[in-house]
Formats: C-alpha cells, sequence, structure tokens
C-alpha cells in the first residue's frame, strides 16, 4: 500500500444528522488533499474513534447525543493531543465558545458556512499551528455585562482589531499615530480586562463577546 501523501489532511467528521455528514463528507472527499478516516455520531463514538484513528482535524457537532461538549473536549485532547478540532454548529453561546477556546479548539463555524469557508478552515487550522477560526453569525453572540474593569475603550478596540490583521505595535503606532509604548500600554490594560494572557487570547475573547470583528479565516498572531 503507498503511503499517503505528507500534504495530506485526515478528517474525522462527527455529526448524528447522517444525511448532513455523509454530505459533509463528500464535499470534503472531492478535495484534493482531504481523506475522511471516519465518521461519528454521538460523544462516545466521537473520543473511540479519534483514539483509534488519530485524524489530523476533527469536524464536531456539539449538539448530539451522548455529547457534553467540555467533557468530550478534553478526552479529545487525551486521546489525540495532535488533532485539531472545529466546531461546527448551530450553537452560538459566548460563553460555551470561550471555554471550548480556552480547551484547544481551532474553530468554530456556525453550520451556515459554505464549502469554500469551511475546507479553507480546515487548511488554515492544518497549515498554520497558531490560527484560530471563527465564524459565527453575529447576532448569535450577546455582549456579556461589563467587568468591574469596564469594558475596552474605543482606542483600545481600534488597537486590537489591527493586533487581529497581525500587525506590530510599532506598525499600530504608526497607523493611529501614537506611539508604541502607548500602543503596549493599551494592550497591557485590555489584557487585563479581558483576563487575556496573549495577544491571540486577547484577541478571540474580544472577538467572542463581539467587542471587535474580524475576517472569518484569521492571520497569524504573535503570542
Amino acid at each position: 500500500m503507498l503511503a499517503a501523501p505528507e500534504d495530506q489532511v485526515r478528517i474525522l467528521v462527527a455529526d448524528d444528522h447522517t444525511l448532513l455528514r455523509e454530505a459533509v463528507c463528500a464535499v470534503l472527499s472531492a478535495q484534493s488533499g482531504f481523506e475522511i478516516v471516519a465518521q461519528a455520531d454521538d460523544g462516545a463514538s466521537t473520543v473511540a474513534l479519534t483514539a483509534k484513528t488519530q485524524p489530523d482535524v476533527a469536524l464536531l457537532d456539539i449538539e448530539m447525543p451522548g455529547n457534553k461538549p467540555l467533557q468530550t473536549m478534553q478526552r479529545l485532547r487525551e486521546a489525540s493531543p495532535h488533532t485539531r478540532v472545529i466546531i461546527v454548529s448551530m450553537y452560538a453561546d459566548p460563553k460555551l465558545i470561550q471555554q471550548l477556546l480556552e480547551l484547544g479548539i481551532r474553530g468554530y463555524l456556525h453550520k451556515s458556512v459554505g464549502r469554500h469557508e469551511l475546507t479553507a478552515a480546515i487548511r488554515s487550522v492544518q497549515r498554520d499551528k497558531e490560527r484560530v477560526v471563527i465564524s459565527v453569525a453575529r447576532e448569535g453572540l450577546h455582549l456579556p455585562a461589563a467587568a468591574d474593569s469596564g469594558p475596552l475603550s474605543t482606542r483600545e478596540q481600534q488597537i486590537l482589531t489591527l493586533v487581529a490583521t497581525a500587525m506590530s505595535n510599532r506598525q499600530i503606532g504608526t497607523a493611529l499615530s501614537i506611539t508604541e509604548g502607548t500602543v503596549k500600554l493599551h494592550l497591557r490594560n485590555t489584557f487585563r480586562k479581558l483576563g487575556a494572557v496573549s495577544r491571540i487570547d486577547a484577541v478571540n475573547k474580544a472577538t467572542v463577546a463581539a467587542l471587535i470583528s474580524r475576517p472569518p479565516v484569521q492571520h497569524r498572531y504573535p503570542a
């Protein structure tokens, strides 16, 4: 048997809706460089098949029988640490999305995405270990109540929006006609308000909270 090409992306698809799952598999199988290695229809089979097949990417619906999203994600991390998990769901709760991001999901896509957006997301997270893809209907996200430290200021939102385009502090300062030191100060305040530990974490949290917007397929962010 010939070995699979090094750039072949091995994919597991998990969804309890058989027709939808098979349609997604058919679409992905038609793409060059994609191979469907397993299909699952509940939480337990998703974990078991991930452990058995060790896919590069797992597309996971969170609303399957016997599936507790956070618990399933933790078990998937243990079963196959290298597998990049992308959630594909109609459900868009900001708190759950943030919790899943903290557990290491690489993407969260609404089920209304098209074929090109889905395949682009898979290729993006497979190519770049720092890339996270989020494509959720804006109206599905609700701004949480402000924390004691207050919401982001207009300037902080401007800076974080530019961070999301992979601009450096110096480039941001030039674009906004402020010093690089001032950019760093605003970012420190932003990190504190969001409880973020890095630039990508701040961008993810601000996006989930609908404080900033960014393109569905993300650039690479410096840590």
